[in-house]
């Protein structure tokens, strides 16, 4: 059993018009409930939820205060390589694009995280390619063994492993990894991916079931919002961080809400979600669960930023660089980068705006600082 044989008794289209048809009885009980299930979880990211923003928004903030205080954890992107062998229409290092492609040494991985560490990081997260000739699991242990001595939370975006692989990478070390679906809709997801390991829709769901079985400490779930109804992706996420919960309830979870940016080649979203939507959205995932942690990237602007984080995010990066190399051992080489950041401010910038604002920035994992 995996959330792969959980998602075949869906359907999408049933699903879409589900939450579509939500009525604001529907959203009003979904308020009223004690404990939301996933019917309610319709009703909170359906149209007729809007009008009910103000009050999502202010239980969101309760509940995120009550379960994680008034802190808003900070984390870095480390990109380790650029090189892929995945086509994939939304990104930068698709393989089809025309660009210098790198892998950092060990002597560059080293310049890199003294550069990471000097901005006040603790928590890192290491990010490559799909290229498991040249960055697999040798590379990654490797890295780990490398970025060790620098932090104390190791976290990994990158190509789906085997449960035994991620137990070796684990055993080294690694604390947490973010893996994407990118879309539920499958047919749609094919369109997307069209070559390489990632082409594989169903090897890549049950990649957090092999994490849980592996018994990694923290897995981190997300769509793409651009490249389908955004509404119906979120529900199936949603879906999965249950079923998830579930069967692998040692496990601590994360979601976060990339939307679509500018990159090489990239295409225009099929779905457009604004800024209000994905309040709502932010919202409804705390309003189902207290207790999973909701993440913000530099993808958004400075503004959105600003305000966003007191309405249900716990985790924030910044100074963000998407290229490999790019914080110390090529910071000029932007062609590298695997898509355009938003929000361009330093690290002590942004934590000196959130403790304006009556917050504390938290430069380690919740563990390490609520003993969790």
């Amino acid at each position: 059993m995996s959330f792969n044989n959980v998602i075949e008794q869906y359907n999408w289209d049933l699903v879409r018009d589900s939450i579509y048809s939500k009525t604001i009885e529907d959203v009003e009980k979904a308020l009223a409930a004690e404990h939301r299930s996933l019917e309610d979880f319709k009703a909170l990211i359906s149209p007729a939820a809007e009008p009910f923003l103000e009050k999502m928004a202010k239980e969101s903030r309760a509940l995120t205060l009550k379960r994680f205080g008034n802190t808003v954890q900070m984390f870095a992107p480390l990109y380790l390589s650029n090189e892929c062998q995945n086509i994939c229409t939304y990104c930068g290092f698709s393989l089809h694009n025309k660009i210098v492609r790198t892998t950092l040494t060990d002597a560059q991985i080293i310049k890199e995280c003294e550069a990471v560490k000097a901005l006040g990081f603790d928590h890192i997260l290491l990010v490559t390619g799909e290229a498991n000739k040249t960055v697999g699991v040798d590379y990654l242990l490797n890295a780990i063994k490398v970025v060790r001595p620098y932090f104390s939370n190791i976290s990994l975006e990158v190509q789906p492993l085997e449960q035994d692989e991620y137990e070796l990478l684990i055993n080294e070390g690694l604390y947490a990894v973010l893996v994407y679906q990118e879309t539920y809709h499958k047919e749609e997801y094919r369109t997307h991916h069209t070559k390489g390991k990632k082409s594989n829709y169903d090897y890549r769901i049950d990649t957090p079931d092999r994490l849980g079985k592996a018994g990694v400490h923290k897995i981190g779930l997300g769509v793409l919002i651009g490249l389908e109804d955004w509404r119906t992706d979120s529900f199936f996420n949603a879906l999965h961080l249950n079923y998830l919960e579930k069967n692998y309830w040692q496990t601590r979870y994360s979601v976060s809400f990339p939307r679509l940016r500018p990159a090489e080649g990239l295409l225009e979203p099929k779905s457009v979600m604004s800024d209000k939507q994905l309040v709502q959205l932010i919202c409804a995932y705390r309003l189902f669960n207290e207790n999973v942690e909701l993440s913000i990237s530099t993808r958004e602007n400075a503004r959105f930023r600003n305000n966003i984080f007191k309405m249900g995010i716990t985790s924030m990066s910044a100074g963000s660089k998407t290229n490999p190399g790019g914080y110390a051992v090529f910071p000029e080489k932007e062609s590298l980068e695997q898509f355009e950041i938003d929000d361009k401010r330093s690290p002590k910038e942004v934590a000196a705006m959130i403790k304006e604002q009556g917050y504390e920035s938290v430069w380690k994992d919740w563990d390490k600082v609520f003993n969790l």
